[in-house]
């Protein structure tokens, strides 16, 4: 680059990376009595949706936490190489979920309780995958629900640029299967063990992979910490992290209308199974209103639906619909039902 070289503005990076999956054509909503005209409930709807359900999230978060315990000890009783194949994908979908509750501690709504919102979703659900156990990542969040796509955006890059030609998006697969996606995530904690600022987060990083490889070695596997903890994440957790982070917000840009930050998708059984567990799937709704617990978000969305403010064809009928539209360029969703 030359010296006389200006460097594009904010605004600039934001007209050419994004915007190639808005619908410029929605109609205003005008707000209705339980919705604002930006789509946040009104105080009294408010009221109802932000009650945190701390009974059934503490038996999700027991779940959650049991679930790859109960897997890894059914591949050992097994006994055959092949129970570790299977269980690969198996493992990276369960690390997804305790990331999607570490979320919702992150926005401090796992609990009603602060100290156990953080102590469990932050410090304990969300260090032993991959994760440094602090709130390291709700600073960073924080900046992604204030203002998506804007210049504090954390993950501007991994929305940006769609629709993207097929080969171009199944490279960005590649790199997920063969770890470099993993390894961009976890190299910052390798290069801060040399940098003081970055020392406490690298150090409370590999502490709970200590603990976890622990748990592999107290069971008499230490080995099994390598294929049923590191090759889960470091494959089958990017590839399906990829998938809902594209659907959620893929070729959409920076405005005010968050009709056209967010994607809304119809959910299914299965696409809440295998990636967006735990109601993460209304993100539309979440984005509406990120104070909104996920028990809730489907009752939020219904009503965004009843009342108008998001329109019958702005919803993808499924995941694969949406995908391919990102891969081929069609931002129009009733066009794309298959």
């Amino acid at each position: 680059m030359s010296a006389t070289a200006v460097m594009p503005t904010h605004d600039e990076l934001v007209a050419k990376m994004t915007g190639g999956m808005t619908r410029p054509d929605l109609p205003r909503f005008e707000g209705s009595d339980r919705l604002r005209p930006d789509g946040r409930p009104k105080p009294a709807f408010r009221a109802e949706l932000r009650r945190i359900p701390d009974f059934i999230n503490a038996i999700e978060v027991m779940a959650t936490l049991a679930a790859p315990v109960a897997v890894i000890a059914a591949v050992v009783a097994i006994g055959h190489p092949l129970a570790v194949v299977v269980a690969v994908p198996i493992i990276g979908t369960l690390q997804l979920r305790m990331f999607v509750l570490h979320h919702e501690a992150a926005h401090r709504l796992l609990f009603s309780s602060r100290w156990w919102n953080d102590r469990i979703g932050i410090n304990l659900v969300g260090w032993f995958p991959f994760g440094t156990g602090s709130h390291h990542y709700r600073r960073g969040h924080v900046h992604h629900h204030r203002d998506e796509f804007g210049p504090r955006e954390p993950d501007f890059l991994l929305y940006s640029f769609y629709p993207v030609p097929w080969p171009s998006l199944r490279r960005k697969f590649m790199r997920d299967v063969v770890g470099v996606s993993a390894w961009r995530i976890v190299k910052p904690r390798f290069t801060g063990l040399a940098k003081l600022k970055f020392l406490p987060l690298s150090l409370r990083f590999f502490a709970g992979q200590a603990i976890v490889f622990a748990a592999f070695w107290l069971a008499g596997h230490p080995w099994l910490y390598l294929f049923l903890w590191a090759v889960p994440f470091f494959t089958w957790y990017q590839i399906i992290n990829r998938l809902r982070a594209i659907a959620e917000h893929g070729g959409m840009t920076r405005t005010s209308d968050r009709r056209n930050t967010t994607h809304h998708i119809r959910q299914s059984w299965l696409a809440r199974v295998l990636f967006v567990p735990y109601h993460v799937g209304y993100h539309l709704a979440h984005h509406v209103d990120s104070g909104v617990p996920a028990r809730n978000l489907r009752r939020l969305n219904s009503a965004l639906i009843e009342d108008g403010y998001l329109p019958a064809d702005a919803s993808w009928p499924t995941y694969r619909s949406l995908w391919r539209a990102l891969a081929a360029g069609s931002p129009e969703p009733a066009s794309q039902q298959s």
